[in-house]
Order: structure tokens, then C-alpha cells, then sequence
């Protein structure tokens, strides 16, 4: 998963008392000027620096000519703002993703979560609260771009994190299971209803090379002489987990099977992954992408219901952050049906959807519409699943190519302004093969 690269933040001159100084602290970042507002674009850390010298000059000049007032304005500021997200993604973040989170959050910052994730695994569809709140020891007071600033970086890796993620149940043992997580850091593990089944989260191209692993292990386990007799003890996977550490190292291992390749079966692809013939081709019959980068070959076709339509108007009132645009408005219908064997629940009936999105009538706008029709073709925009507002089941919900469902708010409100959005939904098409 591909972390923040280039962001974008929006500063009010009106809310600086020295516009001199301000122009000559941004002169060396070459912003755009729209009105009254500074447009700067780069990386996470040349932004965050930015923001740290806007926020201590800001510190400097309050506390020389109005003491007073910058002690109300840090009272004001340090309300705490907290958006609600998925329980289950969240755990993921805190417990393999602490690095970032940290980095996110940086020195001045904390990012708090309610209630307490260790229940979540008891109620997979449940929501948690963050809460964005300076630390009490910061030595600065915590302003308005600096907190949406912390705010948009964790909404921006939240969503491309959820995006990539697979919940998946399995039956092992505490040993087997303690294999397991060394073999696959980067997957979640955590223990489900009965004594030996674990509910495991993380990547979809790691959850699916867990289950080709899982699979493999059964059959060798089947057709040794040695494992049949021991086919029934509680470590008859095992075998299989612990007799790939003595494999020579020189030897090239197929990421599915956790077999050595031999050279006649060896598939090479263009991303340098290489794998048994055989495996890739179950692998590619199941989803046509590497199994352990993720890079799409061919063409992917999603698990949208038949018969929806994707109907596009145009009209003349702008969003906010595109005032010199007008706005595309999306109308998409799936209507209900019955589900087929690609779906969560085949022969049961799923309740259909109407929804609405809005993207500005600008050129890098239109032309995300163009790869949302090419996504909508290859029914990636929707699929059928348990509704993360409603909790129903068997719903048609959105897949994981983010929308904004209002013309106001905000990120956590799915609406504007929101100037990485259009970047973050080219990079979520990008993933599926759609650029």
C-alpha cells in the first residue's frame, strides 16, 4: 500500500497579521494565489515544516502584541474534532500501521480512538469516534491549518488503507496460529467465536497469498505418507509451516504455494514477481492481479449487480475549492434482484440503491468521470455487502472507490472542499487497473 506522496493545504492571508511576512515565508514553496488564499502543494514532510513555521510565527507575533487574545483563541482551538470510522480498520491502523499513524500525528498532536478496540473483533461492523486534540504539553497553540491539516493526512491514509483491506475467517490452532503471524506480519490475526477459529484482516494480495498457503499445506498434507498418520493431531499443518524455513535460500520460492519453482513452471511477471505457472493462473482465475504487489493484468470486472445505470448531468453552480467550475452531478441506480454465486449470499434477494455524487465540471474533473464510466462498466463501483450506516445485510453498498455525496462539509461530511480528492480517487481507480 502506497503511502501519502503529494498533498495540498489552503492558507488565509486575512488570518495573518503581517502579510509580508507571510508571502516571504511561502516565496521559497511557489504557491498559486486565489484571492485572499495561498495554494500550496508537496510532500507530507516540506508541508508539515511549512506548518510548523506558519504556526511558530503566528506563536511569536501573538505573544508580543496580544497576550490576551492568544490565550482565547487556544482555548477555542483546543476543542477536540472527531470523526466516526470503521472499528475493524482502525484496529488494523493502530496495531500494523503505528508507524505512520505516529508520524501523522507528529509531536504536537494525539489521535485517540473510543471505544476501546480490543472489543471490536466482537462486533466486526461496528464504528469507532477519533478524536484529534493537541497535547497538553505543546509549546504552541494548536491553530486551524495546522489541525485540518493532521486531520486531512489521517482521512487521506485511512481511506487508501480501507480500500486494500480483507476480513477473512479461519480454523488454527494457538501454535499453528503463532506461525502464522510470523510468517505474515503484516496480517491482523484475532481470536473469533469458537476455540480455534481466528478472524484475520489485512491486504487483500496478502490475505489471498494466506489462503493459497492454507490450501497447499492441506493438499501436501494429504497426498505425504507421514502426514496422513498425523493428518488428525492439532500440528498437522504445522509440518508444512516449519519445513519451509530449512529450504536452501538460493532457491526462488513461489509466494502462492511456498514451493520451490522449478524452471519449467516458472512464471515471470512484468512487475518482476515471479511464480509457479499453475498457481498464478488459479490465482488470476480468481482476480487478475500479482498476488504480492498488486498490479492489475487484463482487465478487472467487479461484483456490481447487472442492470444499474450511471446517468450524468451538468449544471451551472460551482463547489467549494473549484468556484470557476461548474458541477457534474452522477446519478447511478442498481436495482434490487437476486444475488448470484459471485455474491456474499447466492439465491437470496439484496435491496438496490440510488445515489448521488458530485465532481467539478473542470478538465482533471472530467476526466475522472471517464475512468468512473470505465469502473462502472467493469461493475467496480458498487457491490453487495452488509451496509456500514444501516448495518442491514445483503445491501448494495459502495465498493471502494470514494464518492462525495455532498456539495458541503468536508472529507468526514463526503463532501467539499476537499482538495486532495481527485487525486486520491485517480490513485483508487489507479489500483484497479483503470488509468
Amino acid at each position: 500500500m502506497e503511502y501519502i506522496k503529494n498533498i495540498t493545504i489552503i492558507i488565509d492571508e486575512v488570518k495573518y497579521e503581517d502579510p509580508g511576512r507571510l508571502k516571504k515565508i511561502l516565496k521559497s514553496y511557489k504557491p498559486d494565489k486565489k484571492g485572499c488564499c495561498y495554494i500550496v502543494k508537496g510532500t507530507f514532510e516540506r508541508l508539515e515544516n511549512l506548518v510548523d513555521t506558519l504556526q511558530s510565527a503566528r506563536h511569536q507575533s501573538s505573544s508580543a502584541t496580544h497576550g490576551q487574545t492568544f490565550q482565547q483563541d487556544n482555548h477555542v482551538s483546543n476543542h477536540a474534532k472527531h470523526l466516526d470510522v470503521s472499528g475493524v480498520v482502525m484496529d488494523y491502523i493502530n496495531q500494523k500501521c503505528a508507524d505512520k499513524l505516529n508520524k501523522i500525528q507528529g509531536t504536537k498532536f494525539v489521535i485517540t480512538t473510543q471505544p476501546d478496540l480490543r472489543a471490536v473483533h466482537s462486533q466486526p461492523n461496528s464504528l469507532v469516534r477519533v478524536t484529534f486534540r493537541p497535547r497538553c504539553d505543546s509549546s504552541y497553540p494548536s491553530d486551524r491549518l495546522h489541525d485540518d491539516f493532521v486531520r486531512q493526512q489521517f482521512i487521506t491514509f485511512y481511506q487508501r488503507t480501507a480500500s486494500d483491506l480483507q476480513v477473512t475467517s479461519v480454523h488454527l490452532s494457538p501454535h499453528e496460529c503463532m506461525e502464522l503471524q510470523r510468517k505474515f506480519p503484516h496480517l491482523l490475526f484475532k481470536p473469533s467465536n469458537g476455540n480455534y477459529e481466528r478472524t484475520v484482516v489485512g491486504p487483500f494480495a496478502l490475505i489471498a497469498k494466506l489462503n493459497e498457503f492454507l490450501s497447499q499445506n492441506i493438499q501436501s498434507s494429504r497426498r505425504s505418507p507421514v502426514n496422513k498418520v498425523l493428518a488428525d493431531t492439532p500440528s498437522s499443518r504445522t509440518l508444512g509451516l516449519s519445513s519451509t524455513f530449512s529450504r536452501d535460500p538460493e532457491e526462488e520460492t513461489c509466494p502462492i504455494c511456498m514451493e520451490s519453482i522449478l524452471a519449467k513452471d516458472k512464471k515471470t511477471l512484468r512487475c518482476k514477481h515471479s511464480f509457479c505457472k499453475d498457481c498464478l493462473k488459479r490465482a488470476f482465475d480468481y482476480k487478475p492481479i500479482c498476488p504480492t504487489c498488486g498490479e492489475v493484468y487484463g482487465i478487472l470486472i467487479g461484483t456490481q449487480p447487472d442492470g444499474g445505470k450511471m446517468i450524468v448531468t451538468q449544471n451551472s453552480s460551482s463547489l467549494l475549492g473549484y468556484e470557476k467550475y461548474g458541477t457534474i452531478i452522477i446519478d447511478y441506480h442498481i436495482p434490487s434482484g437476486i444475488q448470484k454465486e459471485e455474491h456474499p449470499n447466492p439465491g437470496q434477494p439484496y435491496e438496490g440503491v440510488s445515489r448521488r455524487a458530485y465532481i467539478p465540471d473542470s478538465s482533471e474533473g472530467r476526466m475522472i468521470l471517464e475512468l468512473l464510466r470505465r469502473a462502472f462498466d467493469q461493475r467496480l463501483i458498487f457491490t453487495i455487502g452488509r451496509s456500514t450506516t444501516s448495518g442491514r445485510n445483503n445491501m448494495v453498498t459502495w465498493n471502494d472507490i470514494h464518492h462525495k455525496t455532498s456539495t458541503h462539509g468536508g472529507p468526514t461530511h463526503y463532501g467539499y472542499p476537499d482538495p486532495n480528492y481527485l487525486n486520491r480517487v485517480r490513485d483508487e481507480l489507479k489500483v484497479k487497473g483503470i488509468e
